[in-house]
């Protein structure tokens, strides 16, 4: 019954944190005005889970708690379905024209593939 609690506790972690990414996903998105493209999305979040799926719970529960190293694993899924290629040219002229983007800073992290060109 114990290990069933800490599987449950395990899934749970993945759930919030592919409902915190979507979330992140979705204000991206639309405080750039920009359509989601949804397959991609739902492809990003696909990475995520199989990503943390992968972790040693000990890693899982940490990831809870720091920020920096959810938001490493938010661009790594970004990045690997293909979403950093969707909308890139429009994305990269906003991040790089120095406006105003309306994103909380921790954006950063997914804007940043934008201002380098990589």
């Amino acid at each position: 019954m114990g290990e069933q609690k800490a599987s449950q506790r395990g899934t749970g972690s993945i759930e919030a944190l592919r409902d915190e990414f979507r979330g992140h996903l979705e204000v991206f998105y639309s405080r750039l005005k920009l359509a989601a493209p949804y397959d991609s999305v739902e492809k990003a979040l696909g990475v995520l889970t199989v990503t943390l799926k992968g972790l040693p719970p000990d890693e899982l529960e940490r990831l809870g708690a720091d920020t920096t190293q959810r938001w490493a694993h938010f661009r790594q899924a970004f990045v690997q379905s293909g979403l950093s290629q969707k909308h890139r040219g429009i994305i990269a002229g906003l991040a790089r024209s120095g406006a105003s983007l309306d994103l909380p800073p921790e954006f950063n992290h997914l804007l940043d593939l934008y201002r380098t060109g990589s």
